[in-house]
Parts: structure tokens; sequence; C-alpha cells
């Protein structure tokens, strides 16, 4: 009886292998799978369904940010403190650079439809950093592991009022009481359970740290989920109608000439500053990235009521998957690079 050929299997390991260090993992997938999902069968996310979406999706976020407080180290960011040039760079660039740039290129987008686009792409630009890609980029390319763990954190607490900050005055969401409406809602959302799992550190931080590989894969599904609902929504109200392929490949070559602008501002600056290669690579990317976890979460509170939370998430959808590729290629390289240096030094 013959047997089966090895090929398939060792192939099969190969593309895995291949897809890993280009950075596409099950999430990528997952991303394009939901929004085909809520293409296909809109009714099932969307506010008239009977399941309770809403409840559910903030009770997750809730706890995203509970076990991301019970995993930062308040030692660490005491310690962090010390390098201030590295984290004014890092955040003028994620709160200060994206923002400018964007407002830069609003004269191209005329009409109704082009101003919702550069809406959303404005929405991108004042996100905060991720915290858990910049950190494990940094860690790959072999930067300053503690500088980043610092500013990623950093970002994320500032983006709670520089974000609907920066959408109040310039996309006018509403005047300083409903910015003040929005800021306790983001601060019992995020920053609450950020504060609590921070105070419960020391008692069940081992614990988050040995079950960070199963944690992430929560917070990636409660992800998965805040997407899913948000194009559920969009595609009922047929909100996709005005915009063709050719504007959504323009929108994703948009997508990577802002990276590159963005990589080039933060090599040029780090290296005028006289940084170390180490603070170089954290300042890169750290400073470069933006956070689908914060997007989504924003999204509903300050467009709260709108179905355009689909196009609104767009682009910041296209960044986070673009900034996943171009950024494991680069990390991988700089490591190589790092670690030949240091062979050679030895």
């Amino acid at each position: 009886m013959p047997q089966a050929s090895p090929a398939s299997p060792t192939s099969s390991g190969r593309l895995a292998a291949l897809f890993q260090r280009a950075g596409l993992d099950w999430f990528f997938f997952g991303l394009m799978a939901v929004v085909l999902l809520a293409y296909l069968a809109p009714g099932i996310g969307s506010k008239s369904s009977p399941v309770p979406w809403g409840p559910i999706t903030t009770a997750g976020v809730a706890v995203i940010f509970f076990l991301y407080g019970l995993r930062l180290s308040p030692d660490k960011l005491k310690a962090g403190l010390r390098n201030w040039r590295l984290h004014a760079l890092v955040q003028l660039t994620t709160f200060g650079v994206f923002p400018l740039l964007a407002l830069a290129v609003r004269p191209w987008f005329a009409g109704a439809d082009n101003e919702a686009l550069w809406a959303s792409i404005f929405y991108l630009c004042v996100l905060p950093s991720t915290v858990s890609t910049s950190v494990v980029m940094v860690s790959i390319a072999g930067g300053n592991l503690p500088g980043a763990i610092f500013n990623a954190s950093v970002s994320s607490l500032l983006g709670i009022v520089l974000t609907p900050l920066w959408v109040s005055v310039v996309l006018h969401t509403g005047g300083s009481g409903q910015l003040g409406g929005l800021v306790l809602d983001l601060c019992l959302q995020v920053l609450l359970p950020v504060v609590l799992g921070v105070l419960l550190h020391r008692r069940f931080g081992a614990w988050a740290e040995q079950h960070k590989a199963g944690l992430r894969v929560f917070d990636q599904s409660i992800i998965l989920l805040l997407v899913y609902s948000s194009f559920c929504e969009s595609f009922e109200q047929g909100v996709f109608r005005g915009y063709d392929a050719g504007t959504l490949g323009l929108l994703a070559l948009g997508m990577v000439a802002l990276f590159a602008v963005v990589y080039a501002v933060i090599i040029l600056s780090s290296r005028l500053l006289g940084f170390s290669a180490e603070d170089q690579i954290t300042a890169l990317f750290c400073g470069s990235k933006k956070s689908l976890v914060h997007g989504t979460v924003m999204a509903r509170l300050l467009f709260a009521g709108t179905a355009a939370t689909g196009v609104l998430l767009l682009p910041t959808m296209l960044y986070h998957a673009l900034q996943i590729l171009l950024a494991s290629v680069i990390a991988q390289a700089i490591g190589r690079r790092q670690a030949a240096a240091a062979a050679r030094a030895a």
C-alpha cells in the first residue's frame, strides 16, 4: 500500500513559517474573514440583531484593558522616565506628526464622500500607538525594550485624552460638554480597568505573564467582534456604496506612503538627536504604529449613533495590516544586522 508523500505537510509547514515571518497570523486572516462575513450577513451583527453586541463588546473591552494593566509593571514605568528625549520624540510623532500629515493632505479630499474618507484617515492619525506589536518588534530588532514598554504604555494613556480632543476640535464631533462626556466614558471603559489592573499587578502580574499567549487570543477575539459588528452596521446601512475598488486601492497606497513618511521622519530625527542604535529602533517601532484596539473602542464612543463606523475603521485596519507586514520585515532585518555587528565586536 503506497505511503502518503511527506511533501504536503512539509509544504504546509513552510507556508506557515513564511506567514509567521511576514506577520500573517490567524488574527490577520480573522480580520479579513469577519469583514467578509459582515458583508454576506450584515443583519447578524447590526443593531437590529437580537444578539446584545453592545454589552458583550463593552464588557470585553473593559477586560482587555484590565488585563493590560495587570501586566504593566509600575517599577518599569518609573525606570523608563529617565530617557525623556526618546519619549518626547515618540509621543510627538504619534500625536503631532501624524495629525499634521493628515491635515496637510486635506485639500485633496473634495466632496462629501471624500471628506468622509479623509475624516477616517485623520481618525487613524490621532490614535495612540499599539502596545504589544511595538514591544514585540523592538524585541525582534534588538532595541531598547524598557523604553518600548514605557512609550507604548504612556501612549495608550495619553490617547484617552488627546485622541478625543483632536477629533472634537478638527472633526467637530461636539463641544466641550460632549468632549467631557467622551473622556469620562473612556476613563470608565479604559483608564479605570487599567488602574485596577496596575493595582493588582503585584498579586496577579506573574499569572498574567504566564498566560499572556492565551490572554492575547482573548484580546484579539474581542477586537474581531468589534470589527465585525461595526462593519455589519455599515454594510446594512450601505455606507460603502460610494467607494469603488480604485478608491480603496488608492487608500491602501496612501497608507504605505504615510508609513514611509513617518519612518523617514523618525529615522532623521533620531539621528539628529544623536540616539543610540537601540533608542533609534525603539523610536521607529513605537512612533510609527497605530492601535487597532483603541481605534475600535474609541470609534464606538466618539462616533456613537453613526452607521459609518466601518468606513472610519477602514484606514485603521489597512494601516494595521501594513504595519504588521512592513514592520515585521524591517524588524527582522535590523535584528540580523544587530546580531552580526555584535558577533563582529566579540
